[in-house]
């Protein structure tokens, strides 16, 4: 059995001080750095994904330009490609990731698997290559993209462990639902520890 880790976009934007900060954000960072320094090894891919939208565009009706953004169909400027709200959080210590990929480039994107890698490969591609048949998913937001992302590894038949631990929702309600849904489509929850 070869194992992912995925690490769903912890940047900037994301995290405490950032345009759709996460409450809980920087220690979600502070902690998937801590279990890396533990347990990298114990994966055999480690997958960061990032949002990286174009500027000056609403990236496929994405962000909202010129209203008030709905929070659901469509957000406030955040995650511009080059700017500092797209880069990785500084709690997080991303030098074992071993595929960094990025999405959301033009087009609405909340799934690590709507991304693509710096050489063009998308996630599905990556995990495929390697034969990852289970996943643990950490990140930023359960209620977003932490919970699309894992959808799709099951989709992909990946066998999925939420580390609840190791994520932070935008609102609780809306998480538990998205912790919820997950585990009954299969995907197991737990913690790092």
């Amino acid at each position: 059995m070869t194992r992912a880790l995925f690490i769903v976009d912890v940047q900037n934007d994301f995290t405490e001080g950032g345009a759709l900060a996460v409450a809980g954000g920087d220690a979600v960072a502070a902690g998937v750095s801590a279990y890396l320094a533990a347990h990298a090894g114990d994966y055999d891919v480690i997958v960061a994904s990032r949002d990286w939208h174009d500027p000056d565009s609403d990236n496929g009706g994405h962000i909202a330009l010129g209203g008030e953004p709905d929070f659901v169909d469509t957000w406030p400027v955040h995650c511009v490609a080059g700017t500092p709200g797209a880069e990785y959080d500084p709690l997080l210590q991303a030098g074992a990731v071993t595929h960094h990929v990025r999405k959301g480039q033009g087009v609405p994107a909340y799934s690590l698997f709507e991304g693509t890698a710096d050489d063009g490969r998308t996630a599905a591609e990556i995990l495929a290559e390697h034969g990852v048949t289970e996943a643990d998913v950490t990140g930023i937001a359960t209620d977003h993209c932490v919970r699309a992302s894992a959808l799709d590894a099951i989709a992909h038949g990946i066998h999925v462990r939420v580390l609840t631990d190791l994520v932070a929702g935008v609102a609780p309600e809306p998480s538990e639902a998205a912790l919820a849904e997950l585990a009954h489509a299969g995907a197991e929850l737990a913690v790092s520890a």
